[in-house]
């Protein structure tokens, strides 16, 4: 079975003017438009709490919203998981514990009220209210005095007398889960007519997304690097160019998608931009196999003809390989949903560009490599035909 029974002569570099303006400007448009905007970081890179809801009554993810918003959660984010009969949500906010700058004020104030405090200073990373009182409070009363504030409060410790005087005491803030749930239980009487089950919970911290996500960032410039060095010693200078060029476009044109579609960018899209990045340049070697073939095999001929006829002799390999990727990408999109949905949607759009830069992108720039050293050696050339006549005289 064939899919082009007959040798294509389509003008693919004869257009490549046009594809590479429009290019540029689509690229410097998503690079403005990430530093200006930036992207939508999910809880992996912005820290915060995740936790996973299964109800026991049909509800949509609109229902839910509503009532977490009547709860008291304004900022929640709720996204649907799984077939429509599990009635599983993903319920997102910003955030590990319910200790802000905000309620820490009103902590301090509620816990001041209760007596003399020589002092009191809040944790704010780790969610705890280290505070030192004249005369010793019962655990309970500090509890209620705090939670009395809006803070749900965990535990208290007793760390004991202090040897400058004074009784030194620790309220732990209660993480965010605790708030989501108590907001899904407001109007419920008692927990067991709760109508969901919290199955899973997830928190990471401000400091640990900001590492997650340089070190996401890390690998894959490091996997750009390393492919980098490899197309330097496949091919020559002309080539290598061409190759980390592409390479660098979809990885922007992916960028775009989460920028447009205000995804979530997480460690889901860095495992999409690498994946992408080795399909890109998988694409580009194998035009480039082609096209130094094809340089031998037509000695004499204009680059741009040679690299025309390369990419007309590949276009089939290109569809098949291609179309058979995006059609399980197609699958995912049509029956996956929240994360992997989104990665097949990265995909699919990596695929589409990658298979485009190889020829619009790569190519075009090779041939202006190719031009510019044939332009150098033709002015080398005449410096030292002129040079000769002075010699002799």
């Amino acid at each position: 079975m064939q899919i082009l029974k007959n040798k294509t002569n389509i003008d693919f570099i004869g257009k490549r003017k046009p594809a590479v303006f429009i290019s540029t400007v689509v690229n410097l448009a998503i690079i403005v438009g990430i530093a200006l905007a930036g992207f939508n970081f999910g809880v992996d890179f912005a820290g915060g709490t995740l936790v996973e809801v299964q109800f026991k009554k049909d509800v949509s993810a609109a229902d839910v919203r509503k009532r977490a918003e009547e709860g008291g959660l304004a900022d929640v984010s709720v996204q649907s998981i799984g077939s429509a009969d599990e009635n599983s949500f993903l319920l997102r906010l910003g955030g590990v514990t319910q200790l802000t700058e905000e309620s820490a004020a009103k902590a301090r104030e509620a816990i001041t009220a209760l007596g003399p405090v020589k002092s009191i200073y809040p944790d704010m990373a780790n969610g705890i209210i280290n505070f030192r009182a004249e005369n010793q409070l019962s655990p309970e009363q500090i509890k209620q005095a705090v939670e009395g504030t809006g803070t749900g409060v965990e535990e208290v410790r007793e760390l004991g007398a202090a040897q400058a005087g004074g009784f030194d005491y620790q309220v732990v803030a209660s993480g965010m889960a605790d708030r989501i749930r108590s907001s899904l239980m407001a109007g419920v009487q008692s927990p067991d007519q709760a109508d969901f089950e919290m199955r899973r919970v997830e928190y990471v911290g401000p400091q640990v997304g900001k590492q997650l996500r340089n070190r996401g960032i890390a690998a894959l410039l490091y996997a750009m690097i390393a492919i980098l060095v490899y197309v330097a010693f496949r091919f020559d200078f002309k080539f290598g160019p061409g190759a980390l060029l592409a390479m660098l476009h979809d990885v922007i044109m992916v960028a775009g998608f989460y920028l447009v579609t205000r995804a979530e960018f997480n460690l889901t899209a860095i495992a999409a931009l690498l994946t992408v990045v080795g399909y890109s340049v998988n694409d580009t070697i194998v035009v480039y196999d082609r096209i130094r073939e094809d340089m031998a095999k037509y000695r004499g001929k204009p680059l741009a003809e040679v690299i025309n006829i390369a990419v007309n002799d590949t276009l089939a390999r290109t569809i098949l390989t291609s179309g058979t990727t995006a059609l399980s990408l197609i699958g995912l999109i049509v029956f996956g949903v929240g994360e992997i949905r989104d990665f097949a949607l990265a995909m699919l759009v990596g695929i589409i560009v990658g298979t485009y830069s190889s020829v619009y992108i790569a190519s075009p720039l090779t041939i202006w490599l190719d031009e510019r050293a044939a332009a150098r050696a033709a002015r080398e050339k005449s410096e030292m035909n002129s040079q000769k006549p002075a010699q002799v005289a």
